[in-house]
């Protein structure tokens, strides 16, 4: 296997890094060579790939999904399969770690294969960072959980301030 590890820091909160990282169906919008994704359940999607005239068409099952920490996913199926993991670390208040690491099949030209996608990777998380920190907020949150590929409860939300704030002056 190939191991393909990459981070960078974002400027908003974890939260807001985990939220929208989790709004698959999004990821077309600022990666360049993610063409679908389909989220099929809570823990199974199908994504489609491609890069120039190639397409690539996988499903995936997330096997462990922790709210504001981290998510592990694997390839089901197809000849050149891979897992994953996304984690996410508060570097400061309003900052976050993003580290992705994939491991990748070995075959033919492995090495060759394995410097492309060390780029790609780089690249995406590159496009990640510009869209989170140009929008400001996430649009959208899954909070529930995933182990050994089970869906667990969701987290409830945090309580609301209900306190007014009236304009001073």
């Amino acid at each position: 296997m190939n191991i393909i590890e990459e981070t960078i820091e974002v400027a908003v909160p974890v939260r807001t890094a985990y939220n929208q990282w989790t709004q698959y169906k999004s990821f077309p919008r600022f990666m360049s060579t993610v063409k679908r994704v389909e989220q099929i359940r809570p823990n199974l999607t199908n994504w489609v790939i491609g890069f120039g005239p190639v397409r690539r068409e996988f499903a995936a099952e997330i096997v462990e999904q922790i709210p504001d920490s981290h998510v592990v996913w694997r390839s089901l199926g197809g000849r050149s399969g891979h897992q994953g993991e996304v984690s996410f670390r508060t570097t400061e208040p309003d900052r976050t770690e993003i580290s992705v690491r994939i491991r990748v099949k070995q075959h033919g030209a492995a090495d060759l294969f394995s410097r492309f996608t060390h780029r790609v990777v780089r690249s995406e998380l590159a496009h990640f960072k510009e869209f989170i920190e140009g929008l400001g907020q996430e649009g959208g949150a899954w909070r529930g959980s995933i182990r050994n590929g089970h869906v667990q409860p969701m987290e409830p939300e945090p309580p609301r301030s209900r306190v007014a704030h009236w304009p001073v002056g």
